[in-house]
């Protein structure tokens, strides 16, 4: 292969729509934009959002609520999950939690929440817990590590 060879993949490149170039061209006279009027005009750009003078809705529609820049995001987990995903014996931490599918990604950090059973020996370590599912994991014979 020689460079005077090389030519781009079918479909990669496409021609400039040349506009205002007669009338065969299909695109010649008015070049696409119509009949007279604002979106006829050169540089007519108006804003997103604008609607021609009326009030838009983003100041129609009232403001609510805040956006709270410092709230930690807290992944939550069920004890009847790691019941079902994990073995007896298993370390739980977020590495596992991950590779296991339960959760997508880490954020700020994990909770363990006391809904459902668990009957399998874990030793867990994470973030936080519930009290309910600190005493289910217990009470199963596994540990609750705090990380």
């Amino acid at each position: 292969m020689k460079l005077h060879e090389l030519s781009p993949a079918a479909g990669s490149k496409k021609d400039v729509k040349r506009i205002g170039r007669g009338a065969g061209s299909g695109q010649g006279k008015t070049a696409g934009k119509g009949h007279k009027g604002q979106k006829a005009r050169a540089g007519r750009g108006m804003r997103p959002g604008f609607e021609g003078g009326q009030m838009p809705l983003q100041r129609r529609v009232p403001k609510r609520g805040f956006n709270n820049i410092f709230a930690k995001e807290i992944v939550s987990v069920n004890v009847c999950s790691l019941d079902r995903v994990f073995k007896d014996g298993d370390v739980v931490d977020a590495a596992a939690l991950k590779q296991s599918g339960l959760i997508k990604k880490e954020l700020d950090g994990i909770k363990i929440l006391g809904n459902g059973d668990i009957a399998k020996k874990l030793t867990v370590q994470v973030n936080a817990y519930s009290k309910t599912a600190k005493e289910k994991i217990e009470a199963a014979g596994g540990k609750a590590e705090v990380v």
